[in-house]
């Protein structure tokens, strides 16, 4: 790759990582501008990132998302798996209209360590030169980083803010999107609305499913750009049931629970806004998302602000990033009081069950430093630490929690990491 596509700052780092990353999308924004050649163009790409990650919290693992647990923590002193992952991009550009793309990533994952996957999928039609249509698996638009929050070059910091990003680990969707692109006056806006579906295991033998539609508008004015999404999703978990079956044995109080906390079919509600301001020196953004899934899966608010300065090849950033967990993280659960032995037992354990999954719904508040060097063109090295604190009897976003864990302590985190891509 040329010297010259060395990115100057974070806007044209993300705009050359989409250029590297995502032909495809690249092209489709100039349709047929720069098409002149026969026959289909193809183009091939890629990205990595190889991280080390330390944790001072020794009762539980950290990890950037639930679907790609780490192990740094509890199970290893210095883990590589909670960042690392390569990725690979094969586009098409058959003619003025007709594109497609497919995305391959390879990442740590709940089931099988790590595991390769197809992340994008998709054949994409240009009707006019404002507006697209794409059919297959696309990247689901969520968040600002959407695009490219695996693509961790594009990023300025190791990873995306966790209290926000983990409530929303889906990243990718089944389905079709529509995108258009006007404008008014100076202010640039991509609009697109898509429905589809996916499939997630949240465990080795916990599977969930998902269908849903919503719309996402971005609008652009110089160095300012907001972002601003809505979705709707029937979330299935058939596998989920055991617990809210026993919960139901028990009469009025366990249906009460069972209707409160049941997984096995719930509508859910995602909410992003966000803002990005990037005039070249520095920049500023922040985020503020709500995922709520009505069940004991959680309801949460997350949300951060960041910003950095470069100094040429280095830009040191700040983020301050919060989740709130919409809901109580505890619940006293079935009485047992006058029950025979063996029915209370069994109430004791569901109501243990309970707990163990409301713990996990995240309430947890950060503060992040790190360093950005570009070292070379296409490589970059990040150092960053973090300092967490889970609330309210809540594990944060911690995983694999041990007994011996206790909330409302802090703990640190230290990252190492080098990006490219190719």
């Amino acid at each position: 790759m040329p010297r010259s596509c060395r990115p100057v700052c974070h806007r044209h780092r993300r705009a050359r990582a989409a250029a590297c990353l995502f032909a495809a999308a690249a092209a489709a924004a100039l349709p047929g501008a720069a098409f002149g050649q026969s026959g289909p163009k193809w183009t091939f790409g890629g990205f990595g990132t190889v991280g080390a990650v330390h944790s001072s919290e020794k009762f539980a693992d950290y990890a950037a998302t639930p679907l790609a647990p780490g192990q740094a923590g509890y199970t290893r002193d210095w883990a590589f798996d909670v960042d690392s992952r390569l990725g690979a991009q094969l586009a098409v550009q058959v003619d003025k209209r007709w594109s497609g793309v497919v995305q391959v990533i390879t990442e740590r994952t709940v089931t099988a360590g790590y595991q390769p996957h197809v992340e994008w999928a998709n054949v994409k039609y240009q009707a006019t030169p404002d507006l697209s249509i794409r059919v297959g698996r696309i990247a689901a638009p969520m968040f600002l980083a959407a695009d490219y929050r695996k693509a961790s070059f594009a990023l300025p910091w190791v990873r995306p803010p966790v209290e926000l990003y983990s409530t929303m680990p889906i990243t990718n969707s089944d389905g079709v999107d529509a995108t258009y692109r006007w404008h008014t006056d100076a202010v640039r806006h991509t609009t697109q609305a898509f429905v589809g579906g996916t499939r997630i295991h949240l465990a080795r033998d916990f599977t969930a499913r998902a269908r849903h539609g919503g719309i996402n508008h971005t609008a652009v004015l110089g160095a300012l750009t907001l972002g601003v999404s809505a979705s709707q999703a029937r979330l299935e978990v058939p596998d989920g049931g055991e617990l809210f079956d026993v919960l139901d044995r028990f009469g009025p109080q366990g249906h009460a629970l069972s209707e409160r906390y049941d997984v096995r079919s719930r509508r859910t509600n995602v909410f992003a806004a966000g803002f990005s301001y990037d005039p070249g020196n520095w920049f500023v953004q922040g985020e503020i998302g709500r995922v709520n899934t009505r069940s004991m899966l959680g309801d949460q608010t997350g949300a951060y602000v960041s910003g950095g300065y470069r100094f040429g090849a280095l830009t040191p950033f700040l983020t301050l990033s919060h989740v709130r967990a919409n809901m109580v993280t505890r619940v006293d659960g079935l009485a047992t009081a006058g029950l025979p032995p063996p029915a209370a037992a069994l109430a004791g354990a569901a109501n243990a069950v309970l707990n163990d999954f409301l713990r996990e719904v995240p309430d947890q508040s950060s503060a992040s430093v790190g360093l950005r060097w570009d070292v070379a063109p296409n490589y970059a090295l990040k150092l960053q630490f973090d300092s967490a604190k889970p609330h309210k009897d809540s594990v944060g976003t911690l995983v694999n929690v041990q007994p011996g864990f206790q909330s409302n302590r802090a703990f640190r985190v230290f990252s190492a990491s080098v990006d490219f891509v190719f």
